[in-house]
């Protein structure tokens, strides 16, 4: 178990980082609410974007979008409503976005980004 939180945070970070680097700017991290958490909250110009990450070490238990049910896609437009509501935050323009973080222990992480997945 502390080793899959620890991959967690790992790749948060790195998903961050990459994000970052691509000009949006972080404003929440690990947000958690009665209906779950929101992995990263960005801002990309006038857009806010609800990041859903997802890490691997290998292929074993599959490509890691694949754990993004629609369930899971209902969930995160749930959490997005309740955040902007949260900050009295305008939800005009939000967007959810999946970064996969495919990170074996004796490589470099190789990221993975969708945008508007819901």
């Amino acid at each position: 178990m502390a080793h899959n939180i620890e991959l967690g945070r790992r790749g948060e970070l790195v998903a961050a980082e990459h994000l970052e680097a691509r000009g949006m700017r972080v404003v929440d991290r690990n947000w958690r609410c009665p209906h779950g958490e929101v992995d990263l909250v960005l801002r990309d110009g006038d857009c806010t974007v609800f990041v859903e990450v997802k890490t691997r070490t290998g292929p074993a238990f599959g490509h890691p979008f694949e754990a993004i049910t629609a369930q899971k896609l209902a969930r995160l437009r749930r959490l997005a409503l309740a955040w902007c509501e949260e900050h009295d935050h305008p939800t005009a323009q939000i967007r959810i976005d999946a970064v996969a973080v495919h990170a074996p222990a004796e490589a470099p992480a190789v990221v993975e980004h969708l945008e508007g997945i819901a």
